[in-house]
């Protein structure tokens, strides 16, 4: 008798699974002119967390966040993060960090949500088409500051969770959120509210899951890893005032010589990083991410026309791929005291400050570079027999991060995008640096996946950001889709 009901009880939850599915995607089609609208209320609050005269604006989205969370039957708790000090010496409130809880059954896996809904600066005058604060749907297109980066991602996840509601069905798992409004200028204050909460709120949490990024190409995609930062200033301190060319021109050893020579010598025409060490740090390319790399949809020729460069460093797929993602770069950003207004002055700067920066990989350790940069740069300046003063200062030192994209979380990834896509993921990793993704995995020891639904073209950071509905649309039911798959990860005791 036990062999014929086993399998008709498998047979029966299988089925469930996939109508329950196909109900939440009718659902989440049904009601994407509410999201959009939804949409629409979040990018019209101007969250620009970089412009303190913007910060009630700040505080606003993140009550906004909270009431929606809460109107959602959601444990919700506005957590203080402290304040920030301004250069005028006065303390501004930092934006509440929001938390969220949905469901509490320890017999279910528990997936943590993190998102931001700060934005970039955004002002019409600086070449947008339409206002960057009112949604304007063009062809399918959602055009609005923050509406990529990163309101409509936070959103779908929000939207994933109602729909099971809507429909009563259980969630899969147990989901919590973690919404900053500091991301964009640096998370303050959320490294030690993170910290602070490890045995608590993160105690039970067994995924984090980040959707602060885009696709490569029109292929849906998961992200497995990120570079990290370390970026520099190399100060050259010369005459007590700057001086002028003509006076002294020729009789004084000037700053501004000396800086362009030492960074001269920090990488080559081809792209070769000339400081000892930093190289020999690198793991070498293996078979398998070659292969990996050239299955990845990518065009060159798009990436060339998309910049409006005729020529990269690079002429192939997988080597451009490889250097945008697992090797380490130097670039150069500026230099500070140097004049750079329109006309002609001859001046001598007595004091010029350049700013460069590496961005490395996860065999590489930034107090490392710190000391290979600062000791390289030294010997070189040293060369120079220079009577003007070196100083180099790390200013920012973000670790890399990386993951295994082979893992259950990862495959788990992999069959919510076929689920819904029909296709299997580009598996990508990001040259920039997400530091958020690395201080979960230091401070709680979670298993981490990014998975991204803006596209490639969204225009992050950039004027005339958007979403596509598309994306929107179909990213929540990823969301719906991959809340199920977490949910069939065999639990391990620890």
């Amino acid at each position: 008798m036990t062999p014929r009901v086993v399998p008709f009880i498998l047979l029966l939850v299988s089925t469930s699974y996939a109508f329950q599915y196909t109900e939440l995607a009718q659902y989440v089609d049904a009601h994407q002119e509410e999201y959009v609208e939804t949409l629409r209320d979040w990018v019209a609050i101007e969250s620009d967390s970089s412009n303190f005269l913007k910060r009630p604006d700040v505080h606003r989205m993140m009550e906004t966040v909270a009431q929606k969370l809460r109107q959602m039957g959601g444990m919700v708790e506005l957590v203080d993060v402290g304040g920030q000090e301004l250069p005028d010496g006065q303390t501004l409130a930092l934006p509440k960090v929001v938390t969220a809880q949905f469901g509490s059954d320890p017999t279910k896996h528990t997936v943590c949500v993190y998102g931001h809904v700060d934005v970039q600066p955004a002002k019409l005058e600086d070449g947008w088409a339409t206002d960057p604060y009112n949604l304007t749907d063009i062809n399918g297109n959602l055009y609005g500051r923050g509406a990529s980066d990163n309101k409509a991602p936070v959103l779908a996840w929000i939207h994933a969770v109602e729909a099971y509601q809507a429909l009563s069905m259980g969630l899969p798992v147990n989901v919590k959120f973690v919404i900053e409004g500091m991301e964009e200028t640096g998370s303050n204050g959320l490294d030690a509210m993170i910290m602070a909460q490890r045995e608590t709120f993160f105690s039970d949490v067994d995924y984090i899951v980040l959707s602060d990024c885009t696709w490569l190409s029109t292929r849906p995609a998961l992200t497995y890893g990120t570079r990290g930062n370390c970026y520099f200033f190399a100060e050259i301190e010369g005459p007590k005032q700057d001086l002028h060319s003509g006076g002294y021109g020729g009789t004084v050893i000037e700053p501004m010589t000396d800086l362009i020579g030492i960074l001269d010598t920090l990488i080559s025409p081809s792209g070769t990083i000339l400081i000892p060490g930093i190289r020999e740090a690198v793991a070498p390319l293996s078979d398998e991410e070659w292969k990996m790399y050239q299955d990845i949809q990518f065009d060159l020729e798009h990436r060339k026309n998309k910049i409006g460069v005729s020529q990269l460093m690079y002429t192939n797929k997988v080597d451009v791929l490889a250097h945008m993602w697992r090797y380490p770069t130097v670039s150069i950003h500026g230099i500070e005291g140097a004049f750079s207004n329109p006309g002609t002055k001859t001046v001598i700067p007595a004091k010029v400050i350049a700013k460069f920066s590496i961005r490395q990989v996860p065999s590489m350790d930034p107090a490392m570079v710190k000391k290979q940069v600062t000791d390289y740069l030294h010997s070189v300046f040293a060369k120079r027999k220079s009577p003007n003063k070196l100083k180099v200062t790390m200013v920012i030192g973000a670790k890399p991060w990386l993951a295994d994209p082979q893992c259950p979380l990862y495959e788990a990834g992999k069959a919510a995008v076929k689920r819904v896509f029909n296709m299997d993921p580009d598996l990508i990793r990001e040259g920039g640096t997400i530091p958020i993704a690395r201080t979960f995995q230091d401070v709680t020891g979670k298993s981490i996946i990014m998975m991204p639904i803006g596209g490639f073209d969204d225009g992050l950071h950039s004027q005339n950001e958007k979403i596509s509905r598309y994306n929107y649309i179909e990213g929540t039911k990823l969301f719906i889709a991959f809340l199920n798959e977490v949910s069939t990860i065999k639990k391990t005791s620890v």
